[in-house]
């Protein structure tokens, strides 16, 4: 089951976005994320946060619409975007898509790409997404398929990454040791029309990233 998390960052290309809400079973709109579901036209399954970045009109339009609402007070110690990402784990999804998790506040960004590590830590293909960037967290293996003007970068989180191998990229690694902090597998290119990158320890992240 494929659940979409939609948060309160940056959205510039709705038409771009909206691909993502074709597989989706299960919609969670996290507090101020409701903005981009209006502009959408989608209604969230479930609502989630402790609303204090939600309109009021938006508000009243996903409750009128029946949508089951999970309110949270505004003291607490996790973001409204790693309680939605929560709930889509207790509900059964096995695929969870966050839109809207990147923007301006950097803080943010950062905490959003690394609640990828709880959805990988349950088992679950975490991806977050934008107009520009498909990110995911690995720690075995991954397989890419090509995208025409896409980069592929590796960075490595949490420490270093080690025996990284890749196929069907430009510029091979074998065996390879990536050590945090460094830029060694950031802006590769496919080689292939599939690609796969391999682990053997450790936490990496994989961008598939156009300008």
């Amino acid at each position: 089951m494929t659940g979409i998390v939609v948060c309160g960052g940056s959205i510039m290309d709705y038409e771009n976005i909206g691909k993502y809400f074709e597989k989706a079973d299960l919609i969670i709109c996290a507090d101020g994320g409701a903005s981009h579901l209006g502009k959408l036209g989608i209604l969230p399954d479930i609502l989630i946060g402790d609303f204090d970045s939600i309109g009021e009109r938006d508000f009243n339009s996903i409750l009128d619409a029946g949508a089951e609402v999970v309110r949270f007070p505004v003291e607490k110690d996790a973001t409204d975007t790693q309680l939605a990402v929560q709930l889509a784990i207790d509900r059964g999804c096995d695929e969870v898509i966050l839109l809207g998790a990147i923007g301006t506040r950097l803080d943010h960004t950062m905490a959003n790409v690394f609640l990828l590590k709880i959805l990988l830590e349950a088992g679950i293909k975490g991806i977050i997404a934008d107009e520009h960037n498909e990110i995911e967290m690995i720690n075995r293996n991954i397989k890419l398929t090509r995208v025409k003007n896409v980069k592929i970068s590796l960075v490595p989180v949490g420490g270093k990454v080690t025996g990284v191998t890749t196929e069907g990229l430009y510029y091979p690694l074998r065996n390879a040791t990536l050590e945090f902090g460094t830029t060694w597998g950031v802006s590769n290119e496919f080689a292939e029309d599939t690609a796969t990158v391999t682990i053997k320890d450790g936490l990496l992240l994989v961008i598939k990233a156009r300008d």
